[in-house]
């Protein structure tokens, strides 16, 4: 009876105890999942970070194994580990640049070089494991090239050659690049046997090739790939919309493959339905080997474009976080870490890699502060190549394609850019378009050699037309704006300020001088011009002057000489005649006889005739010279001078050659009235000017020489040290020309005009005021004693 209690006891203790060790092993088991979960979820956030999935699907866009795109992501990460500054972009394959790769590849390693015939069969077929490791060695050789200039440029510190791709011109190219990664991958998509051509032109050639072929299409291909495409579309949306309350993305990619990988090997869509797999992908790391030198020179062009386009993309992502997370980075360096990891990874079967857009956000956003993220990257990497590597051996292709155009999607959004430009900038529309067009007809390497030239004569061609305009001065202020914009500015009376919004140089200096003419109202040209003219006219003038006082002291001596005879005869007058040569004749007049040959001297065109008067003296006491016709043929030549007429008298006197020396001397370009202005000074603004060279130092030479010759005074404002350094390497300043010519602003400049000149402006010149003293008068010098 006890017994039995006991053995009763004893068996509800031990069921108690049997759901105890149950409900325990079930909280075990349960821990133990969820565990497992954790770590699937850890293991899955950092192959996002790795990049693995889109690393395989990269390769096939540079025309390589798979695996090789696995060898991209590890090697050049390590270097980079070590050499580069920024602590937050995640290095390996890019679409960009793997698109670049494959056309390397494919123009330098096609199908038809790899054909073989079948030994049965009339039929070719291409030989793929001898072309895919031609192509590895031609992505290699380019490559390393490739690091090379990327490492030069970084040490002779070249690191802003990145500067001269624009964001318009990037964002074109990557939108056409994106275009020719479509194509290349249509085939991959469809399972059609298509070619690939190279060269220009060779993205319509390929698209008409693959357009041709459509009837043939692989159905069970295109199954995989429009399904993959639907799934990943619908799972990156829902991502997107649930971003805000996921702690990490979903790895969609990752499942995706995972996925393809599991159906493809339990269906076997290789052996029963000719879907194209990645194949197999060898265990295990590559051995070093140097590159093909031979190839460097078939490749040379591309390599350049792999190095710059590769470092613009580094660069301006590594920027971009850098500011944002309040450090900085070394461009010079970078262009050095980035060439060392291109270099190195060439030797290990690598194509060119650069900073990962998508996986340096996921590093970002997922909390990685340092390149210890990319160490670990580089990790799981190694750990995928040496041991799972092997379970992606029946991954579909057309799976990898789709994960590739999906991944595109972003940048076929960046035609939006259009109708943004046309609003904003119409150059910059103007260079998108150009760079996406020649990037489409000419192929990445030629496009994007088109492209930048394009876009440094667009910068040329903005610094041949800047914005010339003259400034005012805002009223209580220093400030001095453009007078055209700004109707508060009110220009300084007698000053006039002139500014290009462009520096001056050889390729717009002549249109700076045209425009500060334009500017200015003052034809400086034809001002000389006219004023040179009549220099000339006054030293004919003087000339002219000197001989008449030659024939005037021959016109004394004859006059006292008749004065004397006179005084001992009353007669007729005698006819006194000076001829051409400036001699006096003397002729009897007599009656009829001397009235008919006084008109027939007098009738000469170029003699000047005077008369002694029948009464010789006057009430005065004096002797008068009468004029009867004639004069110098050339007293007309000066517009402001008298003419004579026939009958006008004069007196003849001993100052007239002192009257017409200051008359002449009165000639002047604003005396002759043909001119006139109300500028004294005139300031050059020189403050957007960076840099000069010899042709502007002349221009300026030759503004202050032609505008002091009317007057006018020229000041430089505004320069920079640079500047002034440069002008006096080119012998700008000289005894006429000196620094006081200088003023660091323009409000000095200004203030200096006024103290010089003053505020008001000069006179106008009147044409009526010429004085008729102008006129040559001819006084009488004799005297009765």
């Amino acid at each position: 009876m006890d017994s039995r209690r006991r053995f009763g006891k004893y068996k509800v203790e031990r069921e108690v105890l049997d759901e105890e060790r149950l409900e325990e092993a079930v909280s075990e088991n349960n821990a133990l999942s969820f565990f497992y979960f954790l770590i699937f979820l850890v293991f899955a956030d950092v192959l996002i970070r790795s990049g693995i999935t889109a690393c395989m699907a990269y390769a096939l866009l540079a025309s390589v194994p798979p695996v090789f795109g696995l060898y991209s992501s590890l090697y050049p990460t390590l270097i980079y580990f070590i050499f580069g500054t920024s602590r937050h972009i995640s290095i390996g394959t890019f679409t960009i640049l793997s698109i670049m790769v494959g056309s390397v590849t494919e123009r330098l390693a096609p199908d038809v070089n790899f054909t073989i015939r079948n030994g049965t069969n009339v039929t070719e077929e291409v030989d793929i494991a001898t072309r895919d490791l031609y192509r590895v060695q031609v992505a290699a050789a380019t490559t390393v090239l490739g690091g090379l200039i990327q490492l030069f440029l970084g040490v002779v510190k070249f690191g802003f050659v990145g500067t001269y791709l624009s964001e318009p011109l990037v964002r074109a190219y990557t939108t056409a690049a994106a275009a020719h990664a479509v194509v290349g991958q249509l085939r991959n998509i469809s399972g059609v046997s298509a070619k690939r051509f190279s060269g220009p032109l060779s993205l319509i050639y390929t698209l008409v090739d693959v357009c041709s072929k459509l009837p043939q299409t692989h159905l069970p291909t295109l199954a995989v790939s429009a399904v993959t495409m639907t799934l990943l579309i619908a799972a990156k949306e829902l991502n997107g919309f649930f971003s805000s309350k996921l702690p990490v993305p979903v790895p969609v990619e990752l499942i995706t493959i995972i996925a393809g990988t599991l159906i493809s090997s339990y269906a076997h869509l290789r052996s029963n339905y000719s879907v194209s797999v990645v194949g197999e992908i060898p265990n295990g790391l590559q051995t070093p080997n140097v590159p093909s030198v031979s190839l460097f020179r078939e490749v040379i062009g591309d390599a350049f474009a792999l190095a710059v386009v590769g470092y613009a993309i580094s660069i301006s992502l590594g920027k971009t976080f850098a500011l944002k997370h309040g450090y900085k980075v070394d461009s010079n360096q970078e262009l050095v870490a980035l060439g060392l990891s291109n270099v190195a990874g060439g030797f290990f079967q690598c194509f060119s890699v650069c900073a990962s857009m998508s996986r340096s956000l996921i590093q970002v956003t997922t909390g990685g502060k340092t390149q210890m993220a990319g160490l670990a990257s580089a990790l799981i990497v190694l750990v995928t190549i040496l041991k799972l590597g092997a379970l992606f051996q029946e991954l579909p292709k057309a799976v990898l394609a789709s994960v590739v155009l999906v991944n595109l999607k972003g940048m076929f959004k960046q035609y939006s850019d259009i109708v943004t430009l046309w609003r904003t900038n119409k150059t910059d529309l103007v260079v998108w378009l150009v760079t996406w067009v020649s990037t489409m007809l000419l192929n990445l390497d030629l496009g994007l050699a088109a492209s930048i030239t394009f876009a440094l004569f667009t910068v040329i061609f903005r610094t041949q037309l800047p914005t010339y305009s003259v400034l005012g001065n805002v009223p209580s202020t220093e400030l001095y704006v453009d007078m055209e914009t700004h109707r508060e500015a009110r220009q300084i009376p007698g000053v006039t300020i002139f500014r290009s919004s462009a520096t001056v140089y050889f390729a717009n200096a002549e249109l700076y001088l045209e425009a500060l003419k334009e500017k200015s109202g003052l034809d400086i040209t034809k001002m000389i011009l006219y004023k040179r003219q009549q220099e000339a006219k006054q030293k004919r003038g003087e000339k002219r002057a000197e001989r008449r006082a030659k024939r005037q002291a021959k016109r004394e001596v004859l006059f006292r000489r008749t004065q004397t005879a006179a005084r001992n005869a009353s007669v007729l007058p005698d006819l006194f005649v000076e001829d051409e040569a400036g001699c006096c004749t003397e002729m009897p007049m007599d009656g009829v006889i001397a009235e008919k040959e006084q008109q027939r001297w007098s009738e000469k065109e170029n003699g000047t005739v005077f008369v002694i008067p029948p009464s010789p003296r006057t009430l005065d006491g004096q002797c008068r010279w009468e004029y009867l016709k004639g004069g110098d043929p050339d007293c007309s030549s000066l517009g402001w001078l008298s003419e004579l007429q026939d009958g006008d008298t004069t007196t003849l006197g001993s100052s007239s050659e002192d009257t017409l020396s200051r008359d002449l001397e009165r000639v002047s370009l604003g005396s002759l009235g043909k001119w006139t202005w109300d500028i004294h000074s005139i300031i050059l603004d020189l403050s957007t000017a960076n840099f000069t060279d010899t042709v502007a130092i002349k221009m300026f030479k030759n503004i202050f020489q032609d505008f002091s010759e009317i007057d006018v005074d020229i000041y430089l404002a505004g320069c920079q040290e640079s500047v002034v350094e440069q002008l006096e390497r080119g012998n700008f300043f000289s005894e006429t020309i000196t620094k006081g010519n200088l003023f660091a602003s323009v409000h000095d400049a200004v203030l200096n005009c006024l103290n010089n000149r003053g505020a008001t402006s000069p006179p106008r010149f009147d044409p009526s005021a010429v004085s008729c003293s102008a006129t040559l008068l001819w006084k009488s010098i004799g005297s009765r004693k």
